[in-house]
C-alpha cells in the first residue's frame, strides 16, 4: 500500500532520521544490526548516524563499516552492556564522534536457558544483568543526556514474547523481559515532560535465539538456500526475518511517531501488533471483605472461571506443510535443556 492510499498518511519528512544520533546496543549481527542498518538509510539524504556496539570488537567494528559501505555513518563502541560505565561509554561515544543522542536502542542480550530446578544462580544472574540491568542503564544513561539536550528524544527497548507470556526453559530470559515491559510503562509518564517517549517493540525472526525451535528450525534453513518462508509463519506465527522486525525501529524513532509512548508494539514477519497491557479480567465482591473458605467455595464458578493461559502458544504447522527444499527437522530437545 502507498502512501497516497494511507489515510492521514505522515509528511516524507516525519519519517526521515537525517540529523539524528542512535545508539544500538548488541548491534554487531543479527536484530541488532538490522535496526542499526534501518535508522542509518532512514533519510532521504541521510540516516540517522548510529554507534554500533557489540562486546566483540572486530565484530562491532565490522557491522559499523558494513553501515558506512552501503552510505550510512556509524561508528564502533566495544563493550559489555549491563554496567553503568558501558552505558555512559556508549552514549559518550555518540556524543563525542556526531555531538548529540537522539536515540536509545537497547538490543543486547544473551540466553541461559534451563528449568527452573537446573538454573544456577549464575544463569539467572548473568541474562538479568545484561537484559535488565542493561536496560535499565543505559536508558538512564540516554535520559540524562536527552534531558540535558531539551529536544526530547526516543528510548526504544527490546522485549519478547516470552516476556509478555513466559516461556518454557526462561525463567531468567522471561523475567528480564517482563521487568523492561514494566519499565516502559513507567519511563513513558516520568519522561513524558521532556518529550521523550519510551516504548517497547516485541520481536519475532529467525535469529541465532529462535532458529533451533524445532517447528521453525526447517523452515530457516530452507529459507538460508533460498525458498520463502510461508504464509502461515510470516502471516499465522509473524515471524520473518530480521529485517521485517526493523522497520519498526525507524517509525518509532521518527516524528511520526511523538504521539506513541508506553507501548509494546510487536512485529515480525507480515504481522504487527499491539499488545494490551495486565488488566484485570474478573473480579467478585464479598461483603466484609474475604476468607479462604469462601474464595475456595466461589473459585471455579467466579473469578477462576476462565484462567489465563501460559506460555508463547506453540507454532500451528499446517498438515503436509514441508519447507522448499526440504530439510530434515531436528530432534525435539529434552527438558533439561
Amino acid at each position: 500500500m502507498s502512501n497516497e492510499t494511507l489515510p492521514n498518511a505522515p509528511h516524507p519528512l516525519d519519517l526521515d532520521l537525517t540529523g539524528k544520533v542512535a545508539v544500538v546496543t548488541g548491534s554487531g549481527r543479527g536484530l541488532g544490526l538490522a535496526y542499526a542498518a534501518a535508522l542509518a538509510a532512514a533519510g532521504a539524504a541521510a540516516g540517522a548516524a548510529v554507534v554500533v556496539n557489540d562486546l566483540d570488537a572486530g565484530v562491532a567494528g565490522a557491522a559499523a563499516a558494513a553501515i558506512e559501505a552501503a552510505g550510512g555513518r556509524a561508528v564502533a563502541v566495544a563493550a559489555a552492556v549491563g554496567t553503568t560505565e558501558a552505558a555512559q561509554a556508549l552514549v559518550d561515544g555518540a556524543v563525542e564522534a556526531f555531538g548529540r543522542l537522539d536515540v536509545m536502542v537497547t538490543n543486547a542480550g544473551i540466553l541461559r536457558d534451563k528449568v527452573l530446578w537446573k538454573m544456577t544462580d549464575e544463569d539467572f544472574d548473568a541474562v538479568v544483568a545484561t537484559h535488565l540491568r542493561g536496560t535499565f542503564t543505559c536508558a538512564r544513561a540516554a535520559a540524562v543526556r536527552m534531558r540535558e539536550q531539551g529536544e526530547g528524544g526516543r528510548l526504544i527497548m527490546i522485549g519478547s514474547p516470552a516476556g509478555q507470556r513466559g516461556n518454557f526453559g526462561q525463567t531468567n530470559y522471561a523475567a528480564a523481559k517482563a521487568g523492561i515491559a514494566a519499565m516502559v510503562r513507567t519511563w513513558a509518564m516520568e519522561l513524558a515532560k521532556a518529550g521523550i517517549t519510551v516504548n517497547a517493540v516485541i520481536p519475532i525472526a529467525a535469529t541465532a535465539m529462535t532458529e533451533t525451535i524445532p517447528a521453525f528450525a526447517p523452515y530457516v534453513e530452507a529459507m538460508r538456500q533460498g525458498a520463502p518462508l510461508p504464509d502461515f509463519l510470516r502471516k499465522g506465527e509473524g515471524f520473518g526475518t530480521a529485517e521485517d522486525c526493523a522497520a519498526l525501529i525507524p517509525f518509532l524513532a521518527s516524528d511520526a511517531a511523538a504521539g506513541v509512548t508506553g507501548q509494546c508494539v510487536g512485529i515480525g514477519g507480515d504481522k504487527l501488533a499491539l499488545w494490551s497491557h495486565p488488566q484485570e479480567v474478573a473480579v467478585a465482591y464479598a461483603d466484609g471483605g474475604w476468607r479462604p473458605e469462601t474464595i475456595a467455595a466461589g473459585w471455579a464458578a467466579g473469578v477462576g472461571r476462565e484462567p489465563q493461559t501460559v506460555g508463547v502458544p506453540a507454532s500451528a504447522v499446517p498438515a503436509g506443510a514441508a519447507p522448499t527444499p526440504a530439510v530434515p527437522a531436528p530432534a525435539v530437545p529434552g527438558e533439561g535443556k
